[in-house]
């Protein structure tokens, strides 16, 4: 009998809670596996599909949320060796593992901490409560791949956001990885969509894009770039959260910045009686 021959694996875009492969048709070879090189078509498709996921995500439970990125949290730990397979330190995993539960710990208590009743002059009551911005675009940080990214996906979607993700171009195996552990973890398809490949090609059109409400750009370490990003992503007052300093301590505690960022505050006004 001859020898049997491995399935090679393919990695793919993770885009609606599906696997597709470009629409381009391209890869390329990084870390001794072909991925698929997103374009500019995938990275518009992909905000349709946040978009579209949007509504549902938004309006379930922050409870649900929370028991959500807590599954996620879950099935990661149950791939815990798979990922250091791929070269991912074990304590990243780790500390990607508590940064999921961390943040499913504030679903349900950051409205409580961020909102609240403000004092006005007259018989009304005055509420102030934290709304998601809607589709935030991000380009995740290029190391650490697996808990630079886990930290800014899961203070974007806790709170309600849906997320288009341009990954690490040169550790992108951590990311598709994580797609297939969030398909797993009852994520709603299109709440979280990663695209491998070449930011300098994706993030422009993402920062352009009309349907986008806020970009993380977290990830851009070239100041031209940021700049160019910036300026395309006023084109419709998107919201922009600046990139972290070179010496950013991802191991460190992240704090509430990152989902307070990505909030709206809506303010209602209600009439006491007497």
């Amino acid at each position: 009998m001859s020898e049997r021959v491995a399935v090679r694996k393919t990695y793919k875009l993770f885009i609606g809670g599906k696997f597709p492969r470009s629409e381009s048709g391209r890869s390329y070879l990084v870390q001794d596996a072909n991925v698929s090189l997103a374009s500019r078509k995938d990275a518009r498709d992909a905000v349709v599909a946040a978009r579209a996921a949007v509504k549902g995500w938004a309006g379930a439970t922050a409870y649900n949320r929370g028991q959500i990125l807590y599954r996620a949290a879950e099935m990661l730990e149950g791939r815990r060796e798979q990922f250091v397979a791929l070269g991912v330190p074990g304590d990243e995993v780790d500390a990607a593992v508590d940064r999921w539960v961390w943040y499913a710990g504030w679903s349900d208590k950051l409205a409580q901490v961020y909102g609240g009743a403000n004092p006005v002059a007259g018989p009304y009551f005055n509420l102030s409560a934290p709304e998601p911005t809607g589709v935030v675009a991000v380009v995740a940080p290029e190391r650490p791949a697996l808990l630079g990214l886990v930290s800014v996906i899961a203070p974007a979607i806790v709170t309600g956001n849906t997320v288009v993700v341009a990954t690490s171009p040169t550790e992108p195996l951590a990311a598709v990885t994580l797609a297939e552990v969030l398909a797993t973890s009852d994520l709603p398809g299109g709440v979280v969509n990663l695209l491998t490949g070449r930011i300098t090609e994706t993030a422009p059109t993402l920062a352009a894009h009309m349907d986008v409400n806020a970009i993380d750009l977290t990830g851009v370490t070239d100041a031209e770039l940021a700049a160019d990003l910036e300026v395309k992503a006023a084109a419709n007052l998107k919201r922009v959260l600046r990139p972290a300093p070179a010496d950013h301590d991802w191991f460190a505690d992240p704090g509430l910045g990152r989902m307070t960022t990505l909030l709206e505050t809506k303010t209602v006004w209600h009439p006491k009686g007497v």
